[in-house]
């Protein structure tokens, strides 16, 4: 277990989201403190066709969003990787985008570090090069986690609202 300077890490579980998953992820995100960045909670229906891409995402590439579980197999929200959109008309098109969204119960923890580095490990293994991280300005706690993965600032830029800035983060996996 990888260990902090004040404690070790928690252990983590990560699985291919389920259908079930959906409504887990729902009701660990239906939080408007959660999702302060992501635009304010969303219905169910957002989550059961996220889980639906997901399992798609595994099938065809390795890796996806996989559901976070603690060590009781609770689920926490999720971590893992995808591409990052290509019908987005902003962003890093053509990236493999890492992320993590935990529900408040695991914030402060330590959780959203190891899910981040099982993340790393998971895509690593999947072949990926590179990642990169896209995360509101504002949004220290991810700030955090990606400067503590190692991953450097490769951008600040002007979010499509155009109220707020977001940061891109990038980490090479392997080397060229």
């Amino acid at each position: 277990m990888t260990t902090s300077p004040t404690r070790p890490l928690p252990a983590v579980q990560l699985r291919v989201p389920t259908h079930e998953d959906a409504h887990a992820w729902h009701g660990v995100f239906d939080d408007p403190d959660v999702m302060e960045f992501l635009g304010g909670p969303a219905e169910l229906s957002s989550y059961v066709e996220i889980t639906a891409r997901q399992r798609m995402h595994d099938a065809q590439l390795g890796y996806c969003l996989w559901t976070l579980l603690d060590e009781d197999g609770g689920v926490l929200g999720f971590t893992g990787a995808q591409p990052w959109p290509r019908e987005k008309e902003w962003g890093p098109v053509g990236e493999i985008e890492i992320g993590w969204r935990l529900g408040r119960s695991a914030w402060g923890r330590g959780y959203a570090y190891a899910a981040a580095l099982a993340t790393l490990e998971r895509v690593r293994e999947a072949g990926v090069p590179r990642v990169v991280a896209m995360i509101d300005d504002a949004n220290a706690r991810s700030i955090a986690v990606a400067e503590r993965l190692g991953m450097t600032l490769a951008e600040r830029f002007l979010l499509p609202s155009g109220t707020r800035h977001g940061r891109r983060y990038e980490l090479t996996l392997t080397q060229p």
